[in-house]
């Protein structure tokens, strides 16, 4: 549906010749990666089902932050809650799942957005942990991609050598710049829509759960966040930084609340568009 109304836009707006705010029109950011080295995907072997890519924070060379006493590492922490989400959607066999790591390696954020772009992922979850100066920060967040970087990232993509497959399948290889950062730019915003529809239903879900900060969804122009058609969270599951969230955060039985409540909030998103999806094929005349 939604490569279908790209496909038609592009037919219709073709022979635009309107120009790109400068700002637009200068933005950049990294190119895709050229080699990708795609993960296994885990969970029933159905093509049909959502594909959720889960992404450990950092790894490899880069630690992430690090506890006061400097005993526990973020990549560390933010791999086994990333493990135990997995491992609790693939019991919920309602999903597929598939970890951009499974083992302490390090990976550019653009390779990390690119991975759940090659699946064709329904949702990317980047999974973090948070630090501040103040040892008594606590509590978890999320965030989604903010309105200025969707304009700075449609532009820079649309600016590409190669546009082909951008957006849902659609090729932009012969569209002009201006068309592409107009579709691109379309897609993303969807993009955003969706993915703060998401961080609203997983703050339900994890709730009841564990701590969340009182100001729990954040925007920020996060470069991992920034694939114009899988919607992303970032999730900070609590600070490393305080010592009552890390005791939390090194416990099986806590890591397996947040795992909970992401499977909970997951299946509440993936129902939801399956409805919406259904009841427009039903109004279709």
């Amino acid at each position: 549906m939604q490569a279908a109304i790209f496909g038609a836009i592009l037919l219709a707006a073709s022979g635009a010749q309107a120009a790109l705010p400068p700002n637009r029109a200068t933005a950049a950011i990294p190119p895709r990666p050229a080699r990708l080295q795609l993960p296994r995907i885990e969970g029933p072997k159905r093509s049909d089902l959502p594909l959720v890519v889960i992404d450990a924070g950092h790894g490899g060379h880069d630690p992430g932050s690090s506890s006061s006493d400097d005993s526990e590492r973020e990549k560390t922490i933010a791999l086994a809650i990333a493990k135990a989400i997995r491992d609790e959607l693939v019991e919920s066999g309602r999903v597929r799942v598939a970890l951009t790591r499974s083992d302490d390696r390090f990976l550019i954020l653009a390779e990390r957005r690119e991975i759940a772009r090659a699946l064709h992922a329904d949702l990317f979850i980047s999974v973090h942990c948070d630090s501040a100066p103040t040892p008594a920060a606590r509590g978890a967040s999320i965030y989604t991609l903010s309105e200025t970087s969707s304009d700075r990232v449609a532009a820079a993509l649309a600016t590409r050598e190669n546009k082909a497959d951008v957006i849902n399948g659609v090729d932009l290889s012969s569209a002009s710049n201006d068309v592409s950062s107009i579709l691109i730019d379309l897609a993303q915003r969807e993009t955003m829509n969706t993915s703060s529809a998401f961080a609203a239903r997983l703050q339900r879900e994890l709730a009841p759960l564990i701590g969340l900060k009182p100001t729990f969804h954040k925007f920020a122009g996060l470069m991992v966040l920034k694939a114009p058609d899988v919607p992303s969270v970032l999730l900070e599951t609590g600070y490393i930084s305080n010592d009552d969230d890390l005791a939390l955060l090194t416990s099986s039985s806590y890591r397996h609340k947040i795992a909970l409540g992401v499977r909970r909030a997951i299946e509440a998103h993936f129902a939801r568009q399956l409805v919406e999806k259904t009841r427009d094929r039903e109004e279709m005349p």
